[in-house]
């Protein structure tokens, strides 16, 4: 029976939304699986997803959540060069460039292809790959100085590859072996996807499938419009800074988010101009992470897809950090994301403190390692990016050592570092004291330090909460700040440099290192109303020390146990 609103009856459209969904996660664990590179195989970053015929996305995996920017303009980027009359069963489409082919940085490949069903067009599936393979290109002042730029071009074409189009990519990469095994898999990891949407195709019918899709959208779309009336109507400001290692003063963030009738509106009008440093964001980008900031707290179980996005107003003037136009630096705009975030959360506190956090670690912060490796005399970079505290909200703990927000990787292990670089793990732990003080305490920072084994190798680290701490709400405590540390083989340490030395230039030796000293998250609640057991626990286990006990939490001395030391920081 089809019921009002529905152009099929909802059973089947919730078969077939989970049948999409269902394919888009087989194909992310086909590419995972298939992949060459250490950064897919097994940090995965990488996502995937499904667009209907005009580019609307029906489906993405809970992978990267900040990938979806790199998909909102790729069906599009490629129906810009090549119309649908163009468009033949077997050809695939790849590109990476923010501004001619939908990304919203270099590193991140995507390749699409159109899905044809009884000579139909019936959508695309897509994939994107995290390539990290440039590593000395630049300063990041512009997009042209950090990697090849590839606009929107027919890789497969009628189901064979172009050599010459792979062999100009590849020529133009440091790493080339690991990019051919890598845009191997997002190949075959698509061509798992066109064969799984045309078995739906064929078990439900062309026309069914494509009527529960819209239905799908439309559904969506009520639910999301529904989930929005948890906001009051009303008018809410937040600001943040975005801090680096790379920045000589910060970039001053401002968010009006404005809940009516009609839906909700973020305006980013009085952000400023986009500037010479890689933390511009994309229009795409900033679309990604308010889509994503929105659904986590009106209504995280919603379907991820283009209905979802209908009742978001987005106000991102042209030309600012938050909307960057050609020729503006993108590589590092994840750490500007996942500020936005904390914005989105900070301002929608007031109006909706239940299911709000304090800020998380705030940010994406890297290292990376690259030279020749003595044992193979090839090139090698090995580049990740590392969590830290979870916000705590107002009915729990944050989360220790996570990846948060728009990034969702996991950490590289190190038996799988050491075994493919000539680098030692040397350190890996939780920071005491680095969770933010509250009734509910905020997620602990932790450190992680890595030293050369044999050779010479450059590295860096890109960093942010330096400063502007992960803050806390309704009378919690900030998070700890981050910092990341160069360690010499004979003990001493030094700070990590400023601007473009700091990130990929510092000259290391055997037994040198660089250690990277993650944030906190931002505290919840007066942290003199914990309760005393949880005090306790945390004295025990090391999570706070006790001057922490006793001065942020207001302990009394006699009630510290025995067998805790004065001495249990670390970091």
């Amino acid at each position: 029976m089809v019921e009002a609103g529905f152009r099929t009856d909802p059973v089947t459209v919730e078969v077939i939304g989970n049948a999409l969904l269902s394919i888009a996660e087989e194909m992310g664990e086909a590419l995972v699986r298939a992949a060459y590179s250490d950064n897919i195989k097994e940090r995965r970053d990488s996502s995937t997803a499904i667009f209907d015929p005009a580019g609307q996305t029906l489906a993405q995996a809970a992978h990267i959540p900040i990938h979806l920017g790199s998909f909102l303009g790729v069906v599009e980027a490629v129906l810009r060069r090549f119309p649908v009359s163009e468009l033949r069963d077997g050809d695939m489409f790849i590109g990476n460039d923010p501004y001619a082919a939908g990304g919203t940085h270099l590193p991140d490949i995507v390749l699409t292809a159109p899905v044809f069903f009884e000579g139909r067009l019936v959508g695309f599936v897509t994939n994107l790959g995290h390539h990290a393979d440039f590593f000395d290109r630049g300063e990041g002042r512009h997009i042209w100085q950090e990697g090849l730029r590839i606009p929107a071009l027919r890789l497969v074409e009628a189901g064979r590859i172009r050599e010459d189009l792979l062999e100009l990519i590849l020529l133009n990469c440091q790493l080339p072996r690991d990019r051919l095994g890598g845009l191997r898999a997002q190949i075959a990891a698509n061509r798992l996807g066109i064969r799984r949407l045309r078995e739906l195709c064929t078990r439900h019918g062309l026309e069914t499938v494509l009527r529960a899709e819209q239905d799908l959208l439309d559904y969506t779309e009520r639910r999301m419009r529904a989930a929005l009336k948890v906001i009051p109507e009303g008018v809410y400001p937040f600001e943040d800074e975005l801090d680096s290692n790379y920045l000589t003063e910060p970039i001053r963030l401002v968010l009006t988010v404005t809940r009516d009738r009609e839906g909700i509106i973020l305006d980013f009008s009085g952000c400023p101009p986009q500037g010479p440093h890689p933390f511009n964001m994309n229009l795409t980008a900033t679309l990604a992470t308010c889509y994503y900031a929105l659904k986590t707290l009106v209504d995280p179980e919603i379907p991820p897809n283009a209905g979802l996005y209908r009742p978001i107003r987005v106000v991102a003037p042209a030309g600012t950090v938050v909307n960057c136009i050609e020729p503006a630096a993108v590589e590092a705009r994840t750490q500007t994301c996942q500020r936005v975030v904390d914005l989105i959360y900070g301002a929608l506190a007031p109006a909706i403190p239940d299911r709000v956090t304090a800020a998380h670690n705030g940010g994406n912060s890297s290292v990376s390692f690259h030279g020749i490796h003595p044992r193979t005399g090839r090139p090698f970079r090995y580049m990740e990016t590392l969590g830290g505290g979870f916000g705590a909200r107002g009915n729990k703990d944050g989360l220790d050592g996570v990846q948060v927000h728009v990034t969702n990787t996991s950490n590289l292990p190190i038996e799988a570092l050491e075994h493919t670089y000539p680098l030692l793990v040397s350190r890996y732990e939780l920071i005491t004291d680095s969770g933010g003080p509250g009734r509910w305490r905020g997620g602990m920072g932790f450190v992680r330090e890595i030293r050369v084994v044999e050779g010479e190798v450059f590295a860096g680290a890109n960093i942010t909460r330096i400063r502007s701490r992960p803050w806390g709400l309704f009378g919690g405590l900030p998070g700890a700040p981050q910092r990341a540390e160069v360690v010499r083989a004979n003990g001493s340490v030094e700070p990590l440099p400023p601007g473009p030395e700091g990130r990929a230039r510092i000259r290391l030796g055997p037994g040198d290192g660089l250690a990277l000293i993650t944030s906190g998250g931002g505290g919840y609640g007066d942290p003199k109303t914990r309760e005393r057991w949880r005090v306790l626990q945390d004295l025990r286990e090391g999570r706070i020390s006790v001057r922490a006990a006793v001065e942020d939490y207001g302990l009394d001395p006699r009630e510290i146990p025995a067998e805790v030391s004065d001495d249990n920081g670390n970091g």
